[in-house]
């Protein structure tokens, strides 16, 4: 019997406080992400020994990013519990958890939009394999399989390469000329 308040009971508005807070969430991450304490931590997930090396406290910072994550874990959390105005045993089942983990493996685990495009990839997938077939989950698994052999980064990490490719040999022409 979890509900938002009385002004988010419209599911538009709902949508639409949904939409802003992942955006926030989005943003924010990706600051922490190409900060100072952001590159500490990809230096530390990197080689521990040259980390701690060169004066970084490597658990210190694992702990400040199990609280960051954390904080973005618990925003999803509660928008979620109000979208459902519940939470049950079910929503923990292992079929979630794999749907999360191929989300992020489909768009990309070294970016921070990998997900996102994980996610959105899925879940129109899912609707789309599901509405239009009787054996959806052994259709959408394959299809998964498939784009995975395709692009092992990811369809955003990719898309982030091909991208990182023209700009090199954009670069290198400019150099050349």
């Amino acid at each position: 019997g979890v509900w938002p308040a009385a002004w988010l009971a419209d599911k538009r508005m709902y949508y639409w406080l949904t939409l802003v807070l992942v955006g926030a969430g989005v943003w924010w991450l990706r600051r922490v992400l190409f900060s100072p304490f952001g590159y500490a931590l990809r230096a530390g997930r990197d080689s521990v020994l040259r980390a701690d090396a060169i004066g970084i406290d490597v658990k210190r910072m694992q702990w400040a990013a199990f609280v960051v994550a954390g904080t973005a874990a618990g925003l999803a959390g509660a928008l979620y519990a109000f979208s459902k105005g519940s939470i049950s045993p079910e929503s923990l089942s292992v079929g979630k958890s794999v749907d999360g983990l191929v989300m992020v493996l489909l768009g990309g685990i070294q970016t921070l939009a990998g997900p996102v495009v994980g996610a959105v990839t899925f879940t129109w997938l899912h609707d789309t394999v599901a509405r239009n077939t009787d054996y959806w989950r052994a259709m959408l698994g394959a299809i998964i399989l498939i784009l995975v052999l395709l692009f092992p980064q990811g369809i955003a990490g990719t898309i982030k390469q091909i991208f990182d490719n023209m700009r090199d040999a954009k670069n290198t022409k400019e150099g050349t000329a």
